[in-house]
């Protein structure tokens, strides 16, 4: 929510899961029971229907057929999917068994989709580890499961220069940065994907909202308060140009 209001929107949500966690770790999560994620997104899109919608964690297959069916019922769109699998700590957020409804009932309803390697490599079944494996995963992505533009996220490359590679239905992009040596990066693939969106709620076009939301987030990791023992969190009140609020 914090990210959507920064960009100066106002964010509703439907929780779908809980988690116990910290810098260091998940300790424990739990899923929110499908009928009540549904009644929840049944509840927002007919009072506050949103200009753009994305999603995160989503836990289990059961909340994923949940979300696909609000999206479909309400015809959300422009919808931003971040499938959440694993979380920047390594652990597991996602059961097994839901890559595949994530696969089929998700992708085809986004209009992007923004894994990190590790999430391309599992919604796709192979490896998906250096640039041009990562352009390949981006085509595949839109031409073979059916999102309309894939953000192929390469913060887990090796080396000093940092590759995101999109693709929107005709075109490859990659955006290039100098890699921050830090280990504040708790939330960044969720910070992303809600940069995006709001980007595109205020009438970005997809390549621009990109763009900003990239900006956003390697400004909220260089001003990022240092805090806790393991991978600290951004500092979502900076502004793309470095300022707060």
């Amino acid at each position: 929510m914090i990210t959507f209001a920064r960009f100066g929107l106002f964010g509703t949500s439907a929780v779908t899961a809980v988690t116990a966690q910290n810098t260091t770790g998940v300790r424990a999560w739990e899923r929110v029971s499908p009928s009540l994620v549904r009644a929840q997104i049944d509840a927002v899109a007919e009072d506050l229907r949103p200009a753009t919608v994305k999603s995160g964690m989503l836990g289990d297959e059961g909340v994923v057929y949940a979300v696909a069916e609000g999206i479909r019922a309400h015809a959300l769109s422009p919808y931003v999917l971040d499938p959440v699998i694993v979380a920047t700590s390594g652990d597991p957020l996602l059961a097994l068994g839901a890559v595949q409804a994530i696969v089929r009932e998700l992708i085809p309803l986004a209009a992007l989709v923004t894994p990190n390697l590790d999430e391309a490599s599992l919604l796709l079944g192979r490896s998906v580890h250096d640039v041009e494996s990562m352009e390949a995963a981006a085509r595949a992505l839109v031409g073979v499961l059916g999102a309309r533009a894939a953000l192929v996220k390469g913060g887990h490359l090796q080396g000093n220069a940092l590759v995101d590679v999109l693709f929107d239905g005709r075109e490859l992009t990659r955006f290039e940065h100098p890699r921050i040596v830090t280990g504040n990066t708790h939330g960044t693939g969720c910070t992303l994907s809600a940069a995006i969106a709001a980007r595109l709620a205020l009438g970005d076009s997809l390549g621009k909202a990109v763009d900003a939301a990239l900006t956003f987030v390697r400004r909220a990791i260089e001003h990022a308060p240092g805090l806790g023992h393991g991978h600290g969190p951004l500092d979502h009140l900076v502004d793309a140009d470095g300022s707060r609020a």
